[in-house]
């Protein structure tokens, strides 16, 4: 299974931006200014709805609310866990918390998923912005509450980014890093300093960040794990929970911000409940006896020869393909390249040689997937062919930092002729392997320091293996010595958090065209020794450092996506990961009991927000509560 982070463009910009990122103020992140007009940011460009929109628009502002929704979850942020759980505290980096505690949790501002970068008012009715942009205030709305009924403050604003800073997930202490810290000025109002270094985007991913009770935490501890339920403020709360098992997501009734533009045709589900599966079959099974009700099939062989069950049949389940409109971002094995047997880039070439796409796609995935060729796939900051004049004028400074590949055609995973054993690249691997200082004896691969050359796949779930297998088999054709070791899903994210794996798969996706803070996070030198980061490459190059900031700094779209593309050759001739494959649509099958909203916005498919339940619908196929 892949670790997948990957989560709708309004958790992300709401929560900091888990593969997101921050680059210079002032130009770009503005509305208008002055309090009354100063409904929204936005990084570059305009806003598309104005103040005082009714809603956006791709909801449905009038659909009925009630019903529930099963789910397993699809994506995953932070210290959650989509296998089991042992504490509500997502905000850390201890323990395992449920998928979707982020609907417990309002913030200043939420996002429009139809736009590729802008904010708007949720706590926060208006923004101020000072003229260097150093200098935020942000004005509450006065009827903003926590569930118990206590007012929502600028206190409760300033202790919450402050405690993040010092004390939340280490991506969001690397994502605040470049706040100085937040100061209530009255009841109503927060102002936000920053140090003059922080990127365009940061106001964005502070106005998304989740508000806590200051109260609350004068009684429990926020770096502690928990399973007490926190009071919050967001259009539900924890219901009904078994560890493990699953947990509800309850509306809460007199939601403070029902009707507010931002909010409205939004939670129309009474509950939102999350199921946890150890193994996809498993998760299947109980889709087809309609325990769950939702689900975002991500196996091919699944898809296409298993939705014959009798539902379906009956047409009481139905499946869907949606565009998806995101890039697509990497996804791939990625190296340990803390670990030497790593280090040298020929090995880490030599490896990915021995992964045949081809027979793979044909014969397990019938076809369905692309393979993977970019950090940025299906997006504009995709590489593709020589550099552009603008991505050498970036480069050329670094050209005797640089590999020669980076110069020439954009570096693509090897064509293999699709017999699951191409002979051809196996040898040029081989050939790769020595050229590295490995030796081979007696069919046995030796690696520089003269032991045999072995390593591990890891991974939280069995369902991988048939992929992996036959990769594995080719290795040791070339003499190398590969396992495939499934453990349990806390152990995995343990084993992650603190890089103590070999080659571990993962999919970092990036929700919107726009890139922030969450990129020092993935590819940023200081990330690679911070446990819980994304590095899990464990890059450390100042070129790509210096490109990350070229990336932050940029004025303009188009100079983010030449850096981007300037990035994404440098990494690609870095030979971290073995890239792996794409999509661009989402999979999924319903119970068909659901309204869905006319228009999907392109940065998402928000599912548990936008749709509801429809009775008429529900009450044909048997699934009224």
């Amino acid at each position: 299974m892949i670790e997948r982070i990957l989560v709708d463009r309004r958790q992300l910009l709401k929560y900091g931006g888990a593969v997101l990122a921050t680059g210079m103020l002032p130009k770009g992140v503005l509305a208008k200014r002055g309090p009354q007009t100063n409904h929204g940011l936005s990084y570059f460009g305009e806003l598309k709805y104005p103040d005082g929109f009714e809603a956006f628009d791709y909801v449905n502002k009038d659909a009925p609310k009630g019903g529930r929704i099963v789910t397993t979850p699809s994506s995953w942020v932070y210290n959650q866990n989509p296998q089991t759980f042992n504490t509500f505290n997502s905000f850390i980096l201890k323990g395992d918390a449920p998928p979707r505690m982020e609907l417990c949790f309002d913030s200043l501002m939420t996002s429009a998923l139809d736009e590729p970068d802008s904010m708007y008012g949720l706590v926060a009715r208006s923004v101020d912005i000072s003229a260097d942009g150093n200098t935020i205030v942000f004005n509450l709305r006065p009827e903003a509450r926590f569930h118990d009924g206590s007012r929502l403050k600028a206190a409760d604003v300033a202790f919450s980014l402050n405690t993040l800073k010092t004390q939340g997930h280490p991506q969001m202490l690397q994502v605040l890093s470049e706040m100085d810290e937040a100061v209530a000025l009255s009841e109503d109002r927060v102002e936000v300093r920053f140090s003059g270094r922080q990127s365009r985007q940061l106001p964005l991913l502070v106005a998304g960040m989740p508000i806590f009770s200051k109260t609350y935490y004068t009684t429990y501890r926020f770096d502690q794990t928990t399973l007490t339920p926190p009071l919050s403020s967001g259009p539900y709360k924890v219901g009904r929970h078994e560890i493990g098992r699953f947990v509800e997501y309850v509306a809460v009734e007199d939601y403070w911000a029902k009707d507010l533009p931002v909010m409205r045709g939004h939670n129309n589900f009474h509950v939102v409940r999350v199921d946890f599966f150890r193994e996809r079959q498993a998760a299947f099974e109980a889709f087809k006896k309609g325990t769950v009700t939702y689900r975002e099939e991500f196996v091919s062989r699944t898809w296409a020869t298993e939705y014959n069950f009798p539902a379906l049949l009956e047409g009481r389940v139905s499946k869907r393909v949606f565009p998806d409109g995101r890039p697509s971002g990497a996804q791939g094995w990625f190296f340990n390249t803390r670990r030497e047997k790593f280090k040298d880039p020929r090995i880490r070439e030599a490896i990915g040689m021995a992964f045949d796409f081809e027979w793979t796609n044909s014969a397990l995935f019938f076809d369905l997937y692309t393979r993977t060729e970019s950090f940025f796939e299906n997006s504009p900051m995709k590489a593709e062919g020589v550099p552009t004049e603008a991505e050498l004028a970036l480069l050329e400074p670094y050209r005797d930092q640089l590999p020669s590949q980076v110069f020439g055609q954009a570096v693509k995973a090897p064509v293999s002729n699709g017999t699951g054993q191409d002979r051809g690249l196996l040898r040029r691997a081989q050939r790769l392997l020595l050229s590295a200082g490995c030796e081979q004896r007696d069919q046995v691969m030796y690696g520089p320091d003269g032991k045999p050359f072995t390593f591990e796949f890891l991974s939280n779930s069995q369902s991988f293996e048939r992929v992996v297998l036959p990769f594995i088999k080719n290795l040791r054709l070339m003499g190398v010595q590969a396992t495939f070791r499934v453990v349990d899903p806390a152990q995995y994210q343990s084993r992650l958090n603190d890089f103590d794996f070999d080659i571990c798969g993962r999919r970092y996706a990036f929700v919107t065209p726009t890139l922030g803070d969450g990129i020092r996070q993935i590819w940023g030198s200081k990330a690679a020794s911070i446990p819980g980061t994304y590095n899990l490459a464990g890059i450390q190059d100042p070129v790509v450092d210096a490109l990350i900031e070229k990336i932050l700094q940029a004025q303009t779209r188009e100079d983010m996506n030449t850096a981007a593309r300037a990035l994404d050759r440098v990494l690609r001739a870095g030979h971290y990961w073995v890239p792996q494959w794409y999509k661009p649509t989402h999979n999924v099958a319903l119970w068909d009991m659901f309204g869905i909203p006319e228009t999907k916005p392109t940065y998402g498919l928000p599912v548990e927000t936008t749709w509801w339940v429809d009775l008429e619908k529900a009450v044909r196929i048997g699934k009224v509560d």
